[in-house]
């Protein structure tokens, strides 16, 4: 937005455009090796025991030897996206502004594909670094209907990942989503509301709410990415997606009779159904 070659002063674009003059000339500063370490430690804690707040970490990771305060445990959670899912007041707060849309789900039995789709976003750990995974999920059939790798936590990479399952699969009934920013931020909510689809959202801090979308976190993670080192975005963009190809394509569930999640997706589309 901002020309530093334009013969506008800089001073004057920033007005202009309603921005901080000093956010123009801010260079974010990279997070220490140390932190990255603590990160990554916690990642694995909060997957292990999604339960576990701040304080609970903190004594964790003490324990393991490392000198790290509750203060610092929570700033590195913001920063990471997560929050411990378990019923408690304040766990998080959503964007002012923001609406929040009732949760859809409770009591409804999810029988076929395209019925519901749940959309979350995760943390994911590099060699230097870190990203975030966002996937839409047919929840019938476990299916991985599109995903982003993206390097901030924002509004537009969930609008962009709608609408490419949109393009692809059509609409479905009901679109669920925690309520994190980037889920209840207009730009991502109207996209989902003019393709015709119901909005449900998750009750703060109910872990069983998202769980399908959880459980191929942990997937993702274990069989895929604590054991590499991605030394790069792109690496990690193009590994993330071969592994969510064999995902689908040959990892076979239980919970699905053995069938892999693209077996159990179209086989559960209602026209095909029909057809039979």
């Amino acid at each position: 937005m901002i020309d530093r070659d334009h013969d506008l002063p800089i001073t004057r674009q920033a007005e202009l455009l309603a921005i901080s003059r000093s956010s123009v000339y801010y260079l974010a500063r990279p997070v220490s090796p140390v932190d990255l370490a603590l990160m990554r430690r916690i990642d694995e804690l909060h997957l292990e025991h999604p339960f576990m707040g701040a304080r609970m970490l903190r004594d964790h990771l003490q324990r393991d030897g490392e000198p790290v305060g509750r203060r610092h445990v929570t700033t590195l959670m913001r920063r990471m996206g997560i929050q411990a899912l378990a019923p408690q007041p304040g766990t998080s707060k959503r964007a002012p502004g923001h609406q929040i849309y009732p949760y859809l789900l409770r009591k409804l039995a999810i029988t076929r594909s395209n019925q519901v789709w749940a959309l979350d976003t995760t943390y994911i750990a590099m060699a230097k670094g870190y990203v975030y995974l966002t996937a839409v999920v047919d929840v019938a059939s476990r299916r991985v209907l599109a995903h982003r790798v993206a390097i901030t936590l924002e509004a537009v990479h969930a609008k962009e990942v709608i609408e490419q399952a949109l393009a692809r699969y059509g609409a479905p009934e009901i679109v669920n989503t925690d309520q994190g920013s980037q889920f209840t931020a207009e730009e991502f909510t109207a996209v989902v509301l003019n393709a015709g689809c119901k909005l449900s959202m998750d009750g703060r801090g109910a872990w069983r709410d998202n769980v399908f979308v959880e459980r191929l976190w942990r997937s993702v993670k274990y069989e895929r990415v604590y054991l590499k080192a991605y030394d790069s975005v792109s690496a990690a963009r193009a590994d993330i997606a071969d592994y969510l190809t064999w995902y689908n394509t040959h990892r076979l569930h239980s919970s699905l009779d053995r069938l892999t999640p693209d077996e159990a997706y179209f086989a559960g589309l209602p026209q095909l159904k029909a057809a039979a």
